[in-house]
């Protein structure tokens, strides 16, 4: 299981050429060969950009369960390829029926909403400890009372679509005062506001590219439970979009993404000659062959550290959370746990006194 969450072959340069050869897959740019790495280490596949696999491998990853996920340069996602629609079909009519009970629904949307705002206020707390200047802190600590009010109403939010407006309040709040995280000169990464769909900023650069990551990692996991990724419970239901997957994204954004990309800007991890302007993209900002690289190095060692998990006894590596949090939503809509416990960070750790990451 722990092999299956963090063993994920990225593929990013778009020359790049994925075949089989036996029981391995092979890459290759150009006539050179890259890497190879034998399949049964792989829990999936992912393509940036241009990137390619041959028929064969797409089929033999198919057949055995291994999904290969195609994103663009920047890590929007395009199209994943995968075999036969499998899991428990009682589950997954479980999981319409709590899609088509109002109630249900709302009582899982109020938990994932609360989880983002209280690991988003985590963030800010950190930073306001840490801060640079007595405004820094002031101000981070002012939204993290904002955060504090938009708490207590969405654990009572009458609505799904209530809770969307207040998830929306949050994210204002939030990234109003995120620039002031950053210990480095804003003409290298300044940040003003979140911009999506393109990112127009190094910093909305890191983010989108990590949101994306994020939320494949999330499919994976609610896929590998038996669980349908497209219906979500806080996310509407649209065709394409990985509605359940971007639920479970929300309780690991802040803690797990957010962080990185503020600890890879202050520690210089990333620099401003990892970013290019696509002038002919309206002007979008992405992340260069290095620049990506550096960055999932980062994030596949993150997903390594260990942290607490509030139902177990022992930590676990922080990459494997999403696919325990699918597990308990599993249950929960099985019937077998009255409510769906959504990941929060900074738990103590057992027996040490210290706080999980």
């Amino acid at each position: 299981m722990i092999q299956q969450c963090l063993n994920t072959l990225y593929v990013q340069s778009p020359e790049a050429h994925v075949r089989l050869d036996h029981d391995t897959l092979r890459v290759t740019i150009g006539d050179e060969e890259a890497v190879r790495v034998p399949l049964h280490h792989l829990g999936g596949v992912v393509l940036f950009g241009g990137a390619s696999m041959s028929q064969g491998a797409l089929e033999r990853c198919a057949e055995e369960g291994r999904e290969v996920t195609f994103l663009s340069l920047n890590g929007r996602f395009r199209f994943r390829v995968e075999g036969p629609t499998s899991g428990n079909v009682l589950l997954r009519l479980a999981q319409m029926d709590a899609h088509r009970d109002q109630a249900r629904t709302l009582e899982i949307a109020r938990r994932s909403v609360a989880a983002k705002i209280h690991n988003s206020r985590l963030v800010l707390l950190r930073g306001a400890r840490d801060a640079r200047s007595e405004e820094d802190r002031e101000r981070l600590t002012q939204a993290v009372g904002a955060l504090d009010g938009f708490l207590a109403t969405a654990t009572t939010a009458s609505s799904v679509d209530t809770l969307r407006g207040i998830e929306g309040e949050v994210a204002a709040w939030y990234f109003s005062v995120y620039g002031r995280l950053l210990t480095v000169p804003t003409a290298e990464f300044a940040f003003a506001q979140r911009t999506r769909r393109p990112p127009r900023d190094r910093v909305n650069a890191l983010l989108s590219f990590l949101y994306s990551i994020l939320t494949h990692d999330c499919a994976g996991a609610v896929e590998g439970v038996g669980l349908d990724p497209q219906i979500g419970f806080l996310h509407s239901v649209r065709p394409g979009r990985l509605g359940l997957a971007l639920d479970l994204a929300e309780e690991f954004r802040a803690g797990l993404v957010d962080r990185l990309v503020a600890t890879l800007i202050n520690r210089r991890q990333v620099r401003p000659d990892h970013f290019e302007v696509r002038e002919g993209a309206g002007e979008s900002v992405m992340l260069t062959e290095e620049g990506r690289k550096a960055v999932l190095v980062a994030y596949q060692k993150r997903k390594q550290e260990r942290v607490a998990h509030s139902l177990l006894k022992e930590e676990v590596p922080l990459g494997l959370v999403p696919h325990l949090q699918a597990r308990l939503l599993a249950r929960h809509l099985r019937g077998e746990l009255p409510r769906y416990p959504p990941f929060l960070f900074g738990r103590r750790r057992q027996g040490r006194g210290k706080r999980d990451a």
